[in-house]
């Protein structure tokens, strides 16, 4: 698609053939982590990672945010005496690095995590299930769909989930975020307590406003079409702040949320957590920037719109020490033309985060 127009998508989507050799990170020791104090201070390269992130040339309107959690994960004892109580047992924070966490910023299609959680949710009541048959074509075609863009007829809702955040597909989004419910998923954000995360009721129905159209009017497919194909709109719209549609969180809501999701907090069915850890695995995002020998769960997104940009990337890997769960954002306003710059060293910054977190848990 024309970058004239818009990109919203997973970070691999815009430079995979650009990535160099990832940071040396130390392969997990089997022996257990030193005890570390609650609440202390990260250790420095972690900081130093961290303020090189919160650097980055953004120009004047640039903005940046992150922030890692380190945790050290409750024992299996004191997991078991909290399942007998009925409750799930937190994990214990070791330390936090940070850089502007509350900033609400446009983060893409990291939000995708919340209709996943939300699409299992309802399995869980026995309205969706995951084996049902989904109807893909011209009537819930999204652009950037680089999965289901060409492709017409029926196919399980576990594939469009699948589409959805390993590849960020937008038509898998808006086939899911349907069967789900938009208010479901709000329900389930203000549940988590997240009070700076907005999500939209569709994609089709972002786009149409970015372009210039009416608060909650999709403009279909042929008219998607005409944005993707057309200059950029004389109305066009910010994708950041106002009242209208966005994808809309901060560093903070989403690494709490991660931290939350991944202890199975939101669901009632191990069966259920299961399904959600496996998808979560998928995003092609991850192996950019995680060590080689982490296991990681997350999404990214990312956009390109009438000199707007964005890349997000939100999620939790799996250390010798415990988890390590972040998030990091950045918007910034140029052309287009140095998107792929911007997002090399993007790349980089987070891959060295990870890196020298995951070293200092090993």
């Amino acid at each position: 698609m024309d970058r004239r127009t818009l990109l919203l998508a997973s970070l691999s989507a815009v430079t995979t053939a650009s990535l160099a050799a990832p940071v040396s990170a130390r392969p997990p020791r089997r022996q257990a982590a030193k005890s570390e104090p609650a609440s202390g201070p990260a250790p420095d390269p972690v900081n130093e990672a961290v303020r090189a992130f919160a650097a980055m040339d953004l120009g004047p309107e640039g903005r940046a945010s992150c922030l890692i959690v380190a945790d050290e994960r409750a024992s299996a004892e004191a997991q078991g005496g909290a399942q007998e109580a009925g409750a799930k047992k937190e994990d214990r924070t070791l330390w936090r690095a940070a850089h502007a966490p509350d900033e609400a910023l446009f983060v893409g299609s990291a939000v995708k995590t919340f209709i996943l959680a939300g699409f299992l949710q309802q399995q869980e009541a026995g309205r969706t299930s995951m084996s049902a048959q989904a109807v893909i074509d011209d009537s819930v075609r999204s652009l950037s769909s680089p999965v289901f863009i060409n492709l017409t007829g029926r196919t399980p809702y576990v594939s469009v989930l699948e589409a959805m955040i390993t590849h960020s597909d937008n038509t898998a989004t808006d086939v899911a975020l349907a069967a789900t419910g938009p208010a479901n998923v709000r329900a389930l954000i203000q549940k988590a307590g997240l009070t700076k995360t907005r999500i939209p009721d569709s994609t089709r129905a972002l786009f149409g406003w970015l372009a210039g159209g009416a608060q909650g009017v999709d403009p279909g497919w042929q008219g998607l079409q005409a944005i993707a194909a057309g200059p950029a709109p004389a109305r066009s719209r910010s994708p950041v702040g106002g009242d209208g549609p966005t994808m809309q969180s901060t560093a903070s809501d989403l690494v709490n949320w991660h931290r939350a999701a991944m202890t199975g907090r939101f669901f009632e069915k191990p069966e259920t957590f299961l399904q959600y850890r496996r998808i979560m695995a998928m995003a092609d995002a991850l192996p950019q920037v995680t060590p080689p020998d982490a296991l990681a769960w997350g999404k990214g997104g990312s956009i390109d719109w009438a000199g707007f940009h964005c890349f997000s990337l939100a999620g939790q890997m799996l250390t010798a020490g415990g988890p390590a769960t972040f998030c990091f954002t950045i918007n910034w306003r140029g052309p287009d033309a140095d998107t792929p710059r911007v997002f090399a060293v993007y790349r980089d910054a987070v891959r060295k985060a990870l890196a020298e977190t995951y070293n200092a848990r090993s």
